[in-house]
């Protein structure tokens, strides 16, 4: 099944969630960065407060001192600077910090904040460290990367869950859908959709829409079939008529030579014309009501449809010629066949003015080669369009010829080929691949 549309929908809220993830750990590393600064200075003016109040009752109180936090006194009268380093009164040895303006600074020999806090009664100096609250900070954007690692893993999957989910029947119904075949079944209907029942409430409607539209197409193919069936049949009954009458009147002796010639074309137009009904007929039966088969021998068929239409090309004065190089046999109807050769050698006729047309039987093939005007790359790709024609004002051909051509080479297995040189001739091949004997 493809994954496609699920792998895009699962890529689409990873990334979003790696947008919003990283977004969050910048702007909490911001955060704390900025709000650092303001802590340190509120707790480094809460203990100096502090200190200032013991120190207003016990004048020998030590400044605070520890890991973090280092204290320093300068007494106003000049005295020695006081200071606890490891757990003992001392003068501090480093007074890196003498000479910083009142107020809070940044510690010049490590990462912190500096207090000058100066009184009457003297200097009080809080340095505080920074460091743990580094540690602190990188241990917490550690966990939010973690965090978001972990957020990303559990969107993703569960996108792709969900997505793949919904997308699965959408899926199904278009593999059913690709499957649908109006022709495949007796009435055009196309077979019933099935939809599973986790499927969404989107997949139901498309499948009830389908069914829907399933119903048209069936309804129109049934009106085209049985319209395509009635038409033919009515029409070769008074073909049938023509046909005979025509054949009596230029057998009658009495008939003058003058209307022979628009006796051959009502002769002409009537085979043209139960041609095309024969191929009607064909195209229109369901599949599962197939034209009688039987096996024959492929050269009987392609004599016979020579002989139909040999008048046409002496009155032309064009050759026909038959080269026998293989004599193949079906297992198939053979008045499709025959109709199908009964096209083609009717469409080189009338396209071709000298020369003559050759038709070659080979092991499982059909040749028909013609020298007549031949079709330019344009008009090839056209060719097996319905009612298209070159030359829309050319009375040769109705333009559906090579299309019912096609049309029961496809339905039968036969596929056709044509080759064609502007000025040269057209070259047309009918594979017998399937129902080979």
């Amino acid at each position: 099944m493809p994954q496609g549309l699920p792998n895009r929908i699962r890529d689409a809220f990873t990334f979003q969630a790696v947008i919003a993830g990283m977004t969050l750990i910048v702007c909490v590393m911001t955060a704390a960065f900025i709000g650092r600064e303001v802590v340190a200075r509120q707790w480094l003016q809460a203990e100096a407060d502090a200190w200032w109040q013991a120190k207003a009752t016990d004048a020998a109180y030590p400044p605070p001192f520890g890991v973090n936090l280092q204290g320093y006194f300068m007494p106003a009268d000049g005295g020695e600077l006081q200071a606890i380093i490891g757990g003992d009164r001392a003068v501090a040895n480093l007074l890196w910090f003498k000479g910083a303006p009142e107020g809070f600074s940044p510690r010049r020999d490590t990462e912190g904040v500096l207090l000058v806090d100066r009184r009457e009664a003297g200097t009080l100096y809080l340095a505080a460290s920074l460091s743990l609250f580094d540690r602190i900070l990188a241990l917490a954007a550690g966990g939010l990367a973690l965090l978001m690692m972990a957020t990303m893993f559990v969107v993703s999957w569960m996108t792709y869950r969900t997505s793949k989910r919904m997308v699965l029947p959408i899926h199904r119904l278009a593999d059913e859908v690709g499957r649908w075949n109006p022709s495949d079944n007796d009435d055009g209907v196309p077979a019933a959709l099935t939809t599973q029942d986790d499927a969404g409430r989107e997949a139901q409607a498309l499948t009830s829409a389908l069914h829907g539209l399933g119903d048209r197409i069936g309804a129109f193919v049934r009106r085209e079939r049985e319209f395509t069936r009635d038409a033919s049949h009515e029409l070769r009954t008074p073909l049938t008529v023509i046909r005979v009458a025509s054949d009596m009147i230029a057998a009658d002796p009495a008939t003058p030579p003058h209307q022979q010639r628009p006796l051959l074309r009502i002769r002409r137009a009537t085979q043209d014309m139960e041609a095309v009904i024969d191929a009607l007929l064909v195209l229109a039966r369901e599949r599962g009501v197939m034209p009688q088969s039987e096996v024959f021998e492929v050269v009987d068929v392609v004599e016979e449809e020579l002989d139909k239409v040999r008048p046409l090309f002496e009155g032309k004065q064009l050759s026909l010629a038959l080269d026998i190089q293989g004599r193949p046999r079906l297992d198939a109807p053979p008045r499709v066949l025959g109709v199908m050769l009964g096209h083609l050698l009717r469409n080189a006729w009338a396209f071709t003015e000298t020369g003559g047309v050759d038709v070659i039987v080979e092991r499982d093939r059909i040749i028909v080669r013609d020298t007549g005007i031949g079709m330019t790359p344009d008009v090839l790709k056209r060719v097996y369009d319905p009612f298209y024609r070159a030359d829309p004002f050319s009375q040769s051909g109705k333009g559906i010829g090579l299309s019912i051509v096609r049309r029961l080479g496809t339905r039968f297995g036969w596929p056709v080929a044509l080759d064609s040189t502007p000025d040269e001739g057209t070259t047309v091949t009918i594979v017998l691949g399937d129902r080979l004997v």
